[in-house]
């Protein structure tokens, strides 16, 4: 590093300046909070955004509008990352933030007047959905690399903890405040994000500056190509994949989905060619031969697979089928599904900033490893408990998640960050959150995928037997039975009853005799999808324990404390500040300043 970057650096956490330091964190916080808020307040006001466009999302032709407004936005996200972690490190951090501020502001504000009703209405908010996706990918590119600037490497791990708390914690929070919001009006969804937005659009503008020295490079054309049409087809593909196609449950056989996963995977491999050997490549390959780095995204990467779709199976969970069964209207379950997950959440805040404060002193590895191991645990007890469970028993396991989510986030992080050069802070940020932003798209596509097979394998009988028993006749039932199981699964995450639906656009012939008041009811659907729902959950479960037990064993692999360290000639050898940190390795006291080659 140059003398005048240290300077730099210096000037802004030390000297005249003591406080920058904790201005980016609170300014990053708020940015990172706004975009996961707003990634998960959507899931959860869905009903009642559909409601106010005035589109059923379960009719034929509509469910595309329901998938890409949720994955819109996560696709946007895992797509551009990197490339605005790489810009951040070219053109500068803070910049790339700052314009991520105002470029959501001006999409959040364009969701809230959506002129449109329909198909018009829905394409409206997917399109800005998509800018707001990516101003969200340049505050998660940036927001990391701009912390592990401002602060020492003694220090970073509560302040990326905080960091991370926030961008995890927030996904919870949405859930509450859109279930909140949502029924008073759909457009304040959106809405609660401008004067957030407007606020911290100036915010950072006028008190955020760069502290690192820019990377001379040239831009990656090739790589920015092949990476955003490679995950974009194969995260499209998926999209596609979990709805019917030619009389099949999923489309998995849909020659485009086929050729999205295919093309996608092979254009990836040519990208992951063609970033080893160029001169300066968007996805810096060579920093996987740091051992920290590349155990720790890898860690990251099945921690999100197995975590990421956690949070629809327990919507669909209280929404669908526990919350009517204890009395809830349809109307009201939205609320009220957030706020039965609050214990996740409050464990979650609590433990996050914590395992961040003490990763500092001890390295990450065992907070890391143990916490995806306590994950794993809430999984299996998940998967053991009854539909219609006792709430204090889920309450606990949702506790014991949180806290092993926690133990992981904070740590894995600050070790990712704490492990790369300092010049390559931002495509090190930018790679970190493609791996968890991709997790969490697939997650989506493998859980629905997963519930779609087990529901396949019993929920046909189940319909059918439930229909027949009240009064339906067997060809009518058999027929409503064999419909594809996604549009029940996504009633059950919409919390609607489709049976009322269904029986209703049917002739008055067909029901005649049929016991239409208990069909209909609020109970009916829940206590019927109850067991098939059951059997599905215990795939799902057992396919993310296995996840989460393979990232814990990546994690323990990583390694003790790695803190890569600027070779400086003019610094006292051992010393530990924000520009030389050097590797630990706490039970032997050694210190090594590693070359990036032989790490």
């Amino acid at each position: 590093m140059s003398s005048r970057a240290r300077s730099v650096s210096r000037f802004a956490v030390e000297g005249d300046h003591p406080r920058y330091k904790w201005v980016a964190l609170s300014n990053t916080t708020l940015g990172v909070l706004m975009a996961t808020i707003n990634s998960s307040i959507v899931i959860i006001s869905l009903p009642d955004i559909f409601r106010g466009i005035k589109l059923d999302p379960l009719r034929a032709g509509n469910v595309s509008y329901l998938l890409w407004m949720l994955m819109g936005f996560l696709l946007v996200t895992a797509v551009l990352v990197v490339t605005l972690g790489r810009l951040g490190d070219m053109y500068g951090r803070v910049r790339i933030y700052n314009l991520g501020f105002a470029v959501f502001t001006v999409g959040s504000v364009a969701l809230v007047f959506d002129p449109l009703t329909q198909g018009g209405g829905a394409l409206w908010l997917i399109l800005w959905r998509v800018v707001q996706g990516v101003g969200a990918a340049m505050l998660f590119a940036n927001s990391t690399a701009i912390l592990t600037d401002a602060f020492p490497a003694e220090r970073r791990g509560l302040a990326l903890g905080i960091n991370q708390v926030a961008a995890i914690g927030g996904s919870f929070i949405g859930l509450i405040v859109g279930g909140l919001l949502a029924p008073v009006d759909w457009h304040l969804v959106f809405f609660i994000s401008v004067p957030f937005g407007l606020l911290g659009t100036v915010w950072s503008y006028r008190s955020l500056r760069e502290t690192s020295a820019r990377t001379a490079a040239r831009i990656d054309w090739w790589g920015n190509v092949l990476l955003a049409v490679g995950l974009t087809a194969i995260l499209a593909a998926i999209t596609y994949g979990i709805q019917p196609y030619g009389g099949h449950n999923m489309g998995w056989t849909n020659p485009w989905v086929l050729a999205g996963l295919i093309g996608g995977t092979a254009l990836l491999v040519v990208f992951s060619v063609v970033e080893a050997k160029i001169d300066d490549p968007m996805f810096d390959m060579s920093l996987f031969r740091i051992k920290a780095f590349s155990a720790g995204n890898l860690a990251g990467l099945l921690a999100s697979i197995s975590r990421g779709g956690l949070q629809f199976l327990l919507i669909i969970w209280l929404q669908g089928i526990w919350l009517p069964l204890h009395g809830f209207s349809f109307s009201s379950t939205p609320l009220w599904a957030g706020i039965y997950l609050l214990p996740l959440t409050a464990a979650f805040l609590v433990v996050g900033p914590l395992s961040g404060y003490y990763s500092d002193r001890f390295g990450a590895r065992t907070f890391a490893t143990g916490g995806l191991v306590l994950v794993a645990g809430s999984f299996l007890g998940l998967m053991l408990l009854p539909t219609d469970f006792n709430y204090w028993a889920f309450a606990g396991l949702l506790v014991l998640n949180g806290i092993g989510s926690g133990l992981f986030s904070a740590p894995n992080t600050t070790a990712i960050m704490n492990s790369v050069p300092a010049n390559r802070r931002g495509a090190a940020s930018g790679m970190r959150a493609t791996f968890f932003n991709s997790g969490t798209s697939l997650s989506i596509g493998v859980f629905f995928t997963l519930m779609i097979i087990g529901l396949a394998q019993t929920l046909p009988r189940a319909l059918t037997d439930g229909l027949q028993a009240h009064g339906v006749s067997q060809s009518v039932a058999s027929s409503i039975g064999h419909q594809p199981p996604v549009g029940s699964l996504f009633a059950a995450f919409l919390g609607y009853n489709p049976l009322g639906t269904t029986l209703g656009a049917l002739p008055a012939s067909a029901t005649n005799g049929a016991d239409l008041s208990t069909l209909t009811s609020k109970e009916f659907f829940p206590q019927l999808i109850s067991a098939p729902f059951h059997h599905a959950l215990v795939i799902v479960f057992s396919a993310a324990i296995v996840l989460s037990l393979i990232g814990a064993v990546a994690s323990l692999f990583r390694g003790t404390r790695y803190i890569h360290a600027e070779p400086d000639a003019n610094t006292v050898p051992g010393a530990v500040g924000d520009t030389v940190a050097p590797l630990h390795e706490p039970t032997t006291g050694r210190r090594h300043v590693p070359r990036l080659a032989d790490t």
